[in-house]
């Protein structure tokens, strides 16, 4: 949760341009006070943000933290703009809710929110133009165009017709062990691995100790690297739930790409989240293996940068910065 201060300004670069940047996670959030010629003057860490958990009001308190730390190594109390990308804006609505709360804050004159998948897409790309799919405890999947024009789903969960995500995953390696060990399913390594991932022999002590409490709902995302392990030593169930992950990431990537006009051009698809960060080889290749027969132009490519720099360059884009602005702030997150 440390603050970082860098270098100043260039001369003549005025409050009125200065963007507040947030990208706020389910774990962590990451801030960034971006100058209007591109230097990023401070940057912080803080807390994760989950308004459905814990509420609007004590969420954006967990941003306050995290931007009072930045505004005061930068020197400033106040920007011109800002750009939030958050976790849990799905739905328009949504948005609208949060950008009230941030411009109840006075942090800047302006504000906007947008989904924080947004941001990984903004990170990845020259302009505001392309596809990205992220994978990370869920997944959810953004495109836009320079003339404003986006695509989005609401993202939530099987509700709104999602599979996938480290989460997801996690949930079928465990429905698929559970019938395996007791003749429901067909076998599979996952009815070992999984309870020995925590210590315990069966799938039956596996299920109690969740059931019970005895180890506590947030570890079974831990169950999602040995999914992948058991895939990678040939086990058919696992490798069968990775790429049933490849195919929802390419149905998604897809309809994006049609619905902004993008299929029949060239256009990056940018992969995104921790699950597809990891570059996990069977994965990785379906994916792409996929993306080449159903959308034979795109450019999958993934996406490691702080998504921060995304919000950063968002909200240059709102304030109407010269390339060179942009090109300073992605200067400064790709050597860091």
């Amino acid at each position: 949760m440390g603050v970082t201060a860098t270098v100043p300004r260039e001369d003549g670069a005025g409050d009125g341009g200065t963007v507040l940047a947030v990208d706020a996670g389910n774990s962590k959030t990451d801030v960034a006070v971006v100058a209007a010629d591109g230097s990023v003057l401070a940057t912080a860490r803080g807390g994760g943000f989950r308004p459905p958990v814990v509420g609007v009001r004590q969420a954006v308190d967990t941003l306050a933290d995290a931007v009072g730390r930045a505004f005061a190594a930068a020197g400033v109390t106040a920007v011109g703009h800002v750009s939030a990308c958050l976790a849990n804006a799905d739905l328009p609505v949504e948005e609208e809710q949060l950008a009230a709360a941030l411009h109840a804050r006075a942090w800047g004159t302006t504000v906007e929110v947008r989904n924080d998948t947004f941001a990984i897409l903004r990170a990845g790309v020259e302009e505001p133009r392309g596809v990205a799919v992220v994978c990370g405890a869920g997944i959810n999947c953004v495109g836009m165009r320079p003339d404003g024009r986006v695509a989005r789903f609401p993202a939530l969960g099987r509700l709104s017709g999602d599979w996938g995500g480290g989460s997801g995953l996690a949930e079928e390696a465990l429905w698929h062990a559970a019938r395996a060990e007791d003749g429901r399913g067909a076998p599979t390594e996952l009815a070992r691995a999984l309870p020995a991932h925590f210590g315990l022999s069966t799938m039956y002590a596996l299920i109690e100790a969740l059931h019970l409490g005895h180890i506590a709902d947030l570890r079974r995302h831990e169950l999602t690297p040995v999914l992948f392990a058991t895939a990678a030593d040939g086990d058919p169930v696992a490798r069968s739930l990775v790429d049933r992950l490849a195919d929802e990431i390419v149905s998604m990537a897809v309809v994006a790409l049609t619905r902004l006009d993008l299929l029949g051009e060239e256009a990056p698809v940018l992969l995104g989240g921790g699950v597809l960060a990891a570059r996990h080889p069977q994965l990785d290749d379906r994916v792409r293996e996929l993306l080449a027969e159903r959308a034979p132009k795109s450019v999958p490519r993934v996406v490691t940068v702080r998504p921060v720099l995304g919000a950063a360059l968002l909200g240059l884009d709102r304030q109407g910065a010269p390339g060179r602005a942009h090109a300073r702030v992605r200067e400064f997150y790709e050597r860091v």
